[in-house]
């Protein structure tokens, strides 16, 4: 069957409450669509126009109301209050039947029946939406939460991708809308949802996110993004000389009291620092190796030099957190490299299995977090691409 693209809006509030993480867990793990892309948006008049007007001439017999309901919802909530603009998350996903499987899980505006009973939590709109109507006149909605905004068909789907394909280029990815009192206080650090969360369908990567939202801090920016080993080279280039230093000698040991025991012999210091200098130096590098294979999904010495700058086959969710001492407080939350060192209810205590396969990545500084960022070309958005391709397709 053909592959299509359509989308997820989470609303401000959604995100303001700091339900984001509940919202994707449901969606990565209910649905058999591939999420290809990612960004925190602010829309502007112009686009909340665009945006309300489309919604306006969607028309559903089985709910006459229900457009005007969405787009006087956009109108007054998607676009910015004032000056200030509102964070908005776009999530894009690719698969068959992509607007039914959305739809579906994303639930309907108006169920049969509202009362609290009948709720099930079933979709996303059961937990995180709220529809309220005047008790004596129940056609007459007096307050309206969606929690997540989708298209119900592919028609309506491609209109709003086509106007997304015309108005994101030269969107900022990092969102920059609140004045903080003491600005000299807020740090910006660099979130990596590692390739092992992404093997298979599950809401691990939402868990994740929930987990990061007690600190308090803004989801500013998110990107799908994949890393090439060019990226990888370069990202975890300062770690390659910690290795050597740290694992060469201890396996230059260990070499040499296997050759000890094997021939029953005793070796020099000289031997073994011979030998720390080529086999613990060896396994030093391919520890590298293996940490950029596993960011990026190949080895270094099996790529060909011309191939080394293509986006890898393994994919991460980055995501950028704004705050007072954001640094820290995500560090706390995630736990320290080896997750068998990891406090209980740290991320990496729960979902990492050793120090490389450790689930997500922070930054340990706000200088390290702006040398990452442009390592991975953070404040490049592919999204605008990914929708134009899928367009010209059709």
């Amino acid at each position: 069957m053909e592959h299509t693209l359509s989308y997820v809006l989470v609303t401000p509030y959604t995100i303001a409450k700091s339900r984001t993480g509940g919202v994707v867990s449901r969606l990565l793990s209910r649905i058999d669509l591939e999420l290809v892309g990612a960004q925190m948006i602010a829309a502007d008049a112009s686009f909340t126009s665009a945006y309300a007007k489309i919604l306006k001439d969607q028309d559903d017999p089985l709910n006459p109301g229900a457009s005007t309901l969405l787009s006087t919802y956009v109108e007054n909530n998607i676009g910015p209050t004032g000056t200030r603009a509102h964070r908005t998350l776009m999530l894009l996903f690719r698969g068959t039947e992509a607007c039914k499987k959305l739809s579906d899980i994303c639930g309907a505006l108006y169920p049969e029946n509202r009362s609290v009973e009948s709720l099930t939590g079933e979709t996303i709109r059961d937990t995180y939406a709220d529809l309220i109507v005047d008790p004596k006149n129940p056609k007459k909605v007096t307050y309206f939460e969606p929690a997540v905004l989708t298209p119900r068909n592919q028609v309506h789907a491609d209109k709003v991708l086509t106007l997304l394909a015309n108005w994101l280029p030269g969107q900022p990815n990092i969102i920059e809308n609140v004045i903080y009192p003491n600005p000299e206080d807020i740090q910006r650090t660099l979130v990596i949802i590692k390739p092992d969360n992404w093997k298979f369908a599950s809401s691990k990567p939402g868990t994740i996110i929930d987990m990061f939202s007690r600190t308090g801090l803004r989801i500013v920016g998110m990107k799908v993004h994949r890393m090439s080993i060019s990226e990888a080279l370069e990202f975890y280039g300062p770690v390659r000389e910690s290795l050597r230093q740290r694992l060469a000698p201890v396996f230059g040991q260990k070499a040499k009291d296997l050759l000890e025991e094997q021939f029953k012999i005793r070796l020099s210091e000289q031997t073994e620092s011979v030998l720390a200098q080529t086999v613990g130096v060896e396994y030093a590098t391919d520890q590298f190796e293996q940490i950029v294979e596993f960011m990026s999904g190949q080895r270094p010495s099996a790529c060909k030099l011309e191939e080394m700058i293509e986006p890898g086959s393994v994919k991460c969710l980055l995501m950028v957190y704004e705050g007072e001492n954001a640094t820290q407080k995500i560090r706390d939350v995630l736990g320290p490299t080896d997750p068998m060192k990891a406090p209980g209810g740290t991320v990496r205590r729960e979902f990492g299995s050793n120090i490389m396969v450790n689930t997500a990545h922070a930054s340990a500084s706000v200088e390290n977090a702006l040398r990452e960022m442009g390592v991975v070309r953070f404040h490049s958005n592919p999204c605008a691409e990914i929708i134009r391709s899928y367009l010209n397709m059709r």
